[in-house]
């Protein structure tokens, strides 16, 4: 089966990256391509734990009772639903987490973070902390950090609305 090309009619006019645009461009990209890696290297080594195995713990323990439906789960970690429920097994097979049905809607499956999960989250924490710090927040003046936060939600933001199925 080939693939479907789609040929546009009328010609847009791009609009090309300024010099200053383009440095920015690049040197966020960098960022996004190295600091999960760079923050991942301490959680493996320490924890056994992925950023987004870290991440995933951490929302379930901000969670009301520490619960939340797998499917809110995976848009939290920007994941697809199944590979959030593989992200989500393994941690069950190491007991940080369980899974049952959602007694409000049989539909939906909560993920559960269990006392050891919420006990080996506790013990990692600081050092990926420490590590957030060390690589971020520390060579960041308060403003540079305020501006950062804004930047990421408006970001964020935009990628919501541009999501598949969302009318722009």
């Amino acid at each position: 089966m080939g693939r479907e090309v789609h040929h546009v009619d009328e010609v847009r006019e791009v609009r090309w990256l300024s010099s200053q645009e383009l440095t920015a461009w690049q040197s966020f990209t960098l960022l996004v391509a190295r600091l999960p890696a760079a923050l991942e290297q301490q959680l493996q080594r320490d924890f056994g734990l992925s950023v987004v195995e870290y991440h995933v713990l951490a929302g379930l323990a901000d969670a009301p009772d520490r619960q939340i439906r797998m499917s809110v789960l995976a848009t939290l970690a920007g994941s697809e639903l199944s590979r959030m429920s593989h992200l989500v097994k393994r941690l069950e097979k190491r007991g940080f987490v369980r899974r049952e049905p959602d007694p409000t809607d049989g539909r939906y499956t909560l993920a559960i973070l269990t006392d050891q999960g919420e006990s080996y989250l506790a013990a990692a924490a600081p050092g990926h902390v420490e590590e957030v710090r060390r690589m971020v927040l520390d060579v960041l003046t308060d403003a540079d950090v305020a501006a950062l936060g804004a930047i990421s939600a408006t970001l964020n933001a935009r990628l919501d609305e541009l999501a598949p199925g969302r009318s722009t």
